[in-house]
């Protein structure tokens, strides 16, 4: 079954983020079993050049190739797309307004605005109408929803049609409300639980970035009905096993 139909019906899926620019750090995600893998493009110096590079080097391993853009801007938006990547999220999508441009950027016409290039992603123009094909049948649109305002007007944006999912960016949310990282604040918790209840009244599967490599985390938020997750950072996962190693070493050498 694709990610579009899992998402399609509410069932959990999981997968990682992508930070350091390097094909290894992707092939060693995959070793894990993530479903999907998101090459992020917002936060970090991947450039264009090495996004095409790591789409690739993700789609070979049997994996989907998501992309976090840097904004919900045409150009980046048309350029990920055409080099192949199955799907996009979208940072601070706050209104239905939002969500439409998003929608509009990533869709041919009628459905929306997304001018054609004949790149990777129609076989350098080889299988365009396989590929326009695929595009209505399994491209996959992510809101990410990080802002109070995004909060305000969940019920809108959840049912912009083209819109396949939520995720959640516990940092930014918080930032919004004036405490960054304050995840445990109970105006946070409950701007957070609002989201899910929203997603699971409209049956639109809520995804949550939980960045803390502790199992248990993830399994909290699976608990809490989130069918969209992402577990991790690439360099988490290396920074925490590093320091767990030596605190242990360190702690039988005393």
């Amino acid at each position: 079954m694709n990610l579009k139909q899992k998402l399609k019906n509410n069932e959990l899926t999981i997968g990682s983020w992508i930070m350091m620019g390097n094909t290894m750090s992707v092939e060693v995600m995959a070793l894990a079993g993530f479903e999907w893998l998101v090459v992020d493009i917002e936060h970090t110096s991947i450039d264009l050049s090495m996004t095409q590079t790591l789409i690739a080097t993700i789609q070979a391993k049997g994996i989907k190739a998501l992309v976090r853009v840097s904004k919900n801007e045409e150009v980046v938006i048309k350029k990920v797309l055409d080099m192949g990547a199955d799907g996009i999220i979208v940072p601070m999508v706050s209104s239905k307004e939002d969500a439409q441009q998003a929608v509009e950027y990533a869709k041919y016409p009628p459905k929306g605005k997304r001018g054609v290039g004949l790149y990777r992603a129609s076989g350098y123009g080889t299988t365009f109408e396989e590929y326009k094909k695929w595009v209505d049948e399994e491209l996959v649109i992510i809101a990410q929803i990080e802002h109070i305002d995004a909060v305000k007007n969940i019920d809108e944006i959840i049912q912009v049609e083209g819109i396949d999912g939520t995720i959640i960016g516990p940092y930014d949310l918080s930032g919004s409300m004036g405490y960054p990282g304050a995840f445990e604040r109970e105006d946070v918790k409950k701007a957070v639980q609002k989201v899910l209840e929203r997603c699971r009244a409209n049956n639109i599967p809520s995804g949550f970035h939980v960045v803390d490599t502790n199992p248990s985390k993830l399994q909290e938020k699976i608990k809490d009905g989130c069918t969209f997750l992402a577990y991790g950072i690439d360099y988490f996962f290396m920074r925490d096993a590093a320091i767990s190693g030596m605190k242990n070493i360190k702690e039988e050498l005393i």
